[in-house]
């Protein structure tokens, strides 16, 4: 059984560099809670260089969500914004940290990034 949540934080650590956190620095606890206590991944970000990690310690922001949803929105069968409106996700800190990591999470089954979009449509024109 996969855990894409799992493959979620284990890709974004291998990235080691993401273009689009670029102008982030600062530090990110994720608390995923369930019915057997919380799974905790935490994530430095020293402008757009990532490292993660499964560290129980101080973070500038601290997201806590239900598990279930997170493995959902990594999935791209949630939206993550969509599910901090609804206050299933909340963020504690520096939520300027939290809001911009949202960057790097997936959109729906066969969405494309818009500049992707804009680019192709440059090139039929």
């Amino acid at each position: 059984m996969s855990d894409p949540t799992a493959e979620f934080f284990d890709g974004l650590g291998h990235r080691g560099h993401e273009p689009l956190l670029q102008e982030a620095t600062g530090t990110i606890r994720f608390d995923l809670e369930h019915d057997h206590g919380v799974d905790r991944w935490f994530v430095v970000i020293q402008q757009g260089d990532v490292r993660v990690s499964r560290e129980e310690r101080e973070a500038d922001s601290v997201v806590r969500v239900d598990k279930g949803l997170f493995d959902r929105i990594v999935s791209g069968e949630e939206n993550l914004y969509a599910a901090w409106v609804r206050n299933e996700l909340r963020a504690e800190g520096e939520v300027r940290l939290a809001r911009l990591i949202q960057r790097v999470f997936p959109g729906p089954p066969g969405a494309h990034d818009p500049r992707m979009f804009a680019r192709e449509r440059r090139r039929q024109a």
